[in-house]
């Protein structure tokens, strides 16, 4: 395999930053706002807060064995054989989640800027880009693209909320706690939380950093900026619609976008929206394109791992474009009845503790027996 790529610490920030906020900003504060109504901004500190500790308990795991991936180091943990299959779960859910994300990301450009253009063109274009950043310098030149995208993102993102002030008004969010109550608080937290959850796949990731020991705090401030930022984006959403309308919208901070117009000067931003999420969603892809190529060659004890691009990727393309209704799909079916309960359950909850656990009690037998 190829150990030649190396990543900062300061290119794990942005990475995982970037990875996160696109998604998590734009896809679910309806879901909080349904559960949690005006307390959705709780559910998000919440969902923050839970996200930061499954990111320490991944980071902690993977620096047992820095040197090495989650398919490296699952067969050391429990044994050849089990540590083959307990990696099935991710597979299932990496493959599936490039095709879902493209696919609703791709009908959101249309939507929003190219409504006569076929989604198929939008779809292969997509994959196209995605295999050029991968195939050329894999995680390395992701890491390079996250330190440019990253800041202009968060820049983005502070520009519509300073426009969107002259919309805001406090009393929305009231009365705090009285309607809601502490479980639908944490109802509307799972969804977010499942989201910045998916920061264990730095447990892919650690291996290729050229300093290790940065993992973890590097990691944990990412998610802890991303929170904060979409934390902050709910109060403004809340206070701009109130929490009856965020709870019918699709995408609330795109219409937050939509909804600015300062003196009949300052409109129609919500292209700023559409580059936000291009940008974090290719980052989060590109990621997702690259684990999935090296940790499927790795799991099949192939050395050259660009080769399955020439087969995830098409893939990729053709499960997109094969979605019959996605917001259907993505909501009803791959949100309520796959994601919480299974991805968030075992493979960002279920898996990273039990291997942590394991591993940490043969670390200390191996201790002993010295």
């Amino acid at each position: 395999m190829n150990w030649n790529m190396k990543i900062s610490g300061l290119q794990v920030f942005w990475i995982m930053m970037t990875f996160e906020i696109g998604n998590t900003l734009l896809l679910t504060m309806t879901a909080s706002a349904q559960e949690a109504k005006q307390d959705a901004w709780i559910s998000m500190f919440i969902a923050g807060l839970g996200g930061i500790l499954i990111t320490f308990i991944a980071t902690t795991l993977g620096l047992l064995y820095p040197n090495q991936t989650l398919i490296q180091f699952s067969k050391r943990i429990v044994g050849k054989w089990f540590g083959v299959l307990i990696i099935i779960p991710f597979f299932v859910q990496w493959y599936s989640e490039m095709a879902i994300v493209t696919r609703e990301f791709s009908e959101f450009i249309i939507i929003s800027l190219f409504r006569s253009t076929p989604l198929w063109v939008i779809i292969i274009t997509i994959s196209v880009l995605l295999v050029y950043i991968v195939y050329l310098g894999g995680i390395e030149s992701i890491g390079r693209c996250s330190e440019i995208i990253g800041p202009i993102v968060l820049v983005m993102i502070a520009l519509i909320l300073v426009l969107d002030l002259g919309n805001c008004n406090w009393h929305r969010i009231l009365p705090i706690y009285a309607d809601s109550g502490w479980r639908p608080i944490l109802q509307g937290a799972l969804f977010p939380m499942s989201f910045y959850s998916e920061s264990v796949i730095m447990l892919m990731l650690i291996a290729f950093m050229d300093n290790s020991k940065r993992a973890q705090s590097r990691v944990m401030l990412a998610i802890g900026v991303s929170a904060f930022v979409v934390f902050v984006s709910t109060l403004f959403v809340l206070f701009t619609f109130g929490p009856a309308l965020v709870s019918k919208m699709t995408y609330p901070f795109y219409d937050v976008a939509r909804f600015i117009s300062i003196l009949n000067f300052i409109q129609n931003i919500d292209v700023v929206v559409v580059i936000l999420w291009f940008t974090s969603v290719f980052i989060k892809l590109s990621v997702y394109l690259f684990v999935s190529c090296y940790g499927t060659a790795e799991w099949l004890g192939i050395r050259d791992w660009r080769k399955f691009l020439w087969i995830l990727a098409p893939m990729v393309v053709i499960l997109a474009i094969c979605i019959p209704d996605v917001q259907v799909v993505s909501v009803e079916y791959y949100g309520k009845m796959y994601w919480v309960p299974y991805v968030f359950t075992i493979n960002f909850l279920g898996i990273p503790i039990f291997l942590l656990v394991i591993g940490l009690f043969r670390k200390k037998l191996h201790v002993q027996n010295r």
